[in-house]
């Protein structure tokens, strides 16, 4: 078993990998219809030139640069060496408004921004002029600028060529500690304005220590290789599919996009994959539709699988139908992965068990874990030597403390915890008290010392006789019927429960075709069978819920839950208080009809 380092810093530990991996490949990308790798020698010079690049730019240790760009390899090369001159990255998502840009470089005061091309800039540039805080601006494309003011406009390839820099002289000058402020992550959230998370060096170098733990000691570390696709502004992807890759001397490769994943990961053939739950419900139906299509046999081979996976412990009476599956069904499955998966872990919001035992029976380990980006973010995993339980999410990561508040509240202690948010005290105060975190996440710790997360506290509905209702259950439950793309569920202090339904849009265009009718769903939502059959969809998963847990009535909403309506995070959960302005009203109206 490999044992990994205690690095004074991230900068140190990717420099040491560097030399020990040289001209081996780190990072790839598709370029007109071919993967092209850059080596991990090219990196550390690209990462020790840009450094100083930025230092000439006027940068000193202690600022901050903001970086706005899609997943490339450029993003992780001016990450590294934002932070190796010393300075705090300051990662922000590609979809944010100006007014999202104007706040966090107002909030961080940002003396640079790193972009990525002349479509970002265009809601960016704006922001920083008004804020009149950044002093430097570099185009990783080349982009045509305007009046620059006082900002000082840099090409990030000329940056790094006038300023060439051995890879040895920047990390010798990397003398900061663990302690020190790496990055500045600005929480998603699903309400408010964002805070920026302060991540320091030692806190996602303790989750990369614990993830290549269970990797190293549950799989075997090896030759691994990723596949980046979720938005590395997220501090889910920026530990777990960035850093942790640096950490174990793995390739990373960069998708095309959702649209070209699926192939990109047959291309790609990753051995470990950080992904969302989201992801895997789509996955499923995907799935599910293309096996029964192949006829009556494949259909039922898939049933059987999805019945022994979804017991606990399988019955010696199963084991002649788990060969056949073995030797049939479960190869073609893991080839469409690629065919040399160790892995898949998922994070940034709850997975249904149902999905999660699911791939489990296909022959892909589905690991889910837990985190908030105020603990950098990896808090828990589930183990195969602890015992996969996709009700948990495994155990504490190691050297991280766990307990449960009398109120049932997750507290979470150990270098991996956040030192405050910046420049607010009070929200600090809120959430860090004698060195705990207080998640705001609802759980119970099992014999095995596995989490199970039952629910947000905040998230928790109370209806108008005082009883809980766990929205997230019910709304994965109800997203797991073929009819239902997305759902969210509401009834605080209400006497039952009501929900925004998304029907599933494959769906509805099978059922449209059935009905030999023209699919225009302006006019299918109000198709009395149409709803009547979502409304049957709705009643098989009532079956399986409390009383207090069923939903009555629902509506139909008007477009899909997005990132760029605002309706999602861009960790794809769902933004319950922009949902309620928009449908409050007529959910409101359910109660009165």
């Amino acid at each position: 078993m490999r044992q990994f380092e205690h690095f004074p810093n991230l900068v140190t530990m990717f420099f040491t990998r560097a030399r020990e991996k040289g001209d081996a490949p780190f990072l790839s990308h598709k370029a007109d219809g071919v993967w092209h790798s850059i080596s991990w020698a090219e990196a550390a010079r690209q990462v020790a030139s840009l450094a100083a690049g930025l230092r000439a730019a006027g940068l000193v240790p202690g600022d901050r640069v903001m970086l706005v760009s899609e997943n490339r390899p450029e993003w992780c090369i001016s990450d590294l060496a934002i932070m190796a001159a010393g300075c705090v990255t300051v990662p922000t998502y590609t979809t944010n408004t100006e007014r999202d840009h104007l706040h966090i470089i107002e909030n961080s005061e940002s003396r640079a921004i790193i972009v990525s091309n002349a479509k970002l800039a265009q809601t960016l540039l704006p922001a920083a002029l008004r804020s009149g805080v950044p002093d430097v601006v570099i185009g990783i494309e080349p982009m045509r600028v305007g009046q620059p003011g006082r900002m000082a406009f840099y090409d990030w390839n000329t940056l790094i060529a006038n300023h060439p820099t051995e890879p040895a002289v920047i990390e010798q000058q990397a003398n900061f500690g663990r302690g020190d402020l790496a990055c500045i992550i600005y929480t998603s959230g699903t309400g408010g304005a964002p805070r920026g998370v302060m991540q320091h060096h030692g806190a996602i170098l303790h989750n990369v220590a614990g993830a290549t733990a269970i990797i190293s000691e549950d799989f075997g570390w090896e030759d691994e290789v990723f596949l980046s696709f979720l938005p590395l502004s997220h501090a889910y992807e920026h530990t777990g599919g960035q850093f942790f890759p640096i950490g174990l001397g793995a390739q990373i490769c960069y998708a095309e996009g959702l649209d070209k994943l699926a192939s990109n990961i047959e291309e790609v053939r990753p051995t470990i994959m950080v992904v969302v739950p989201r992801l895997f419900e789509v996955l499923r139906t995907r799935i599910t539709k293309a096996i029964e299509k192949q006829g009556k046999m494949p259909k039922y081979l898939l049933e059987r699988a999805a019945a022994i996976g979804a017991k606990k412990r399988p019955s010696l009476l199963d084991q002649p139908m788990r060969m056949v599956l073995k030797a049939t069904l479960v190869p073609k499955v893991q080839a469409k992965f690629g065919g040399r998966i160790k892995a898949m872990v998922s994070g940034g919001a709850p997975m249904n068990p149902e999905v999660g035992s699911f791939f489990q029976a296909l022959g892909l380990t589905l690991l889910q874990g837990y985190g908030q980006t105020e603990a950098a973010p990896i808090i828990a995993c589930n183990r195969p030597k602890v015992g996969l339980a996709m009700e948990t999410v495994g155990p504490p990561m190691d050297d991280t403390e766990v307990r449960i508040a009398e109120d049932g509240e997750i507290l979470v202690r150990g270098e991996l915890v956040m030192h405050g948010y910046w420049r607010n005290e009070a929200e600090t105060r809120r959430v860090l008290k004698d060195g705990w975190l207080h998640t705001g996440d609802i759980g119970v710790i099992d014999a095995k010392g596995r989490i199970k997360i039952t629910d947000r506290k905040k998230d928790i509905i109370v209806n108008d006789k005082g009883d809980n209702v766990a929205p997230q259950k019910v709304e994965g439950m109800l997203t797991l019927q073929p009819e239902i793309g997305q759902a969210m569920i509401a009834g605080d202090r209400r006497p039952y429960m009501v929900a925004v339904l998304v029907p599933d849009a494959e769906w509805t265009a099978e059922w449209c075709a059935a009905q030999q009718d023209k699919c225009d769903p302006a006019t299918v939502a109000e198709n009395p069978a149409y709803r009547a059959a979502l409304g049957q969809a709705v009643d098989r998963v009532n079956k399986g819920l409390s009383v207090t847990e069923r939903v009555r009535r629902f509506i139909l909403a008007d477009e899909g839950f997005t990132i760029e309506n605002k309706q999602l995070t861009p960790s794809l959960k769902i933004r319950r208080h922009v949902l309620n302005e928009v449908y409050g009203e007529r959910l409101s109206a359910l109660y009165r009809g």
